[in-house]
């Protein structure tokens, strides 16, 4: 495979696959739904996902988020005053606190979520073969063990 073919002129068909991809991605950016919808940006939408799960220390996001102490303390007082989350007593260690969802933030928590996972239309619209073709390929390509039922 040549890799100084034109993507464009249709030469090199994984270069062609990869620019269709990106664009489609692009296309499919959550971002801006989550502006839109939740006037949050992605770190602090996927926070609140992470919080439905379980509520964290302060060290806990910081670490999980590979973010500084304070920037982490910065989000959550942002947080808070939104009144998506609180802070509460660790039941461990009174020097530490855990940051809980409050009803507010299990909501936009959920509103989230779906709009960082729910598959976009015209994925969907796709008939099941080509929806399985496209389970198996990625799987293929992340590495892993085609899935159940691909006939691999």
């Amino acid at each position: 495979m040549n890799s100084e073919a034109d993507p464009v002129g249709g030469k090199d068909p994984a270069a062609q696959a990869w620019a269709g991809m990106q664009r489609f991605l692009a296309g499919e950016d959550r971002r801006h739904a989550l502006r839109v919808q939740l006037d949050l940006g992605a770190g602090k939408a996927e926070l609140l996902v992470r919080l439905a799960e379980a509520p964290m220390t302060l060290r806990d996001i910081a670490q999980v988020f590979e973010v500084d102490p304070s920037a982490a303390t910065v989000t959550v007082d942002r947080l808070e005053r939104r009144g998506f989350v609180r802070r509460g007593p660790h039941p461990e260690d009174n020097r530490r606190k855990l940051v809980h969802l409050t009803d507010a933030g299990r909501q936009a928590a959920a509103t989230a979520h779906r709009i960082l996972t729910d598959p976009p239309p015209a994925l969907t619209a796709l008939d099941a073969a080509d929806i399985a073709a496209l389970t198996r390929i990625f799987a293929t390509l992340n590495g892993e063990p085609p899935p159940a039922g691909s006939g691999q």
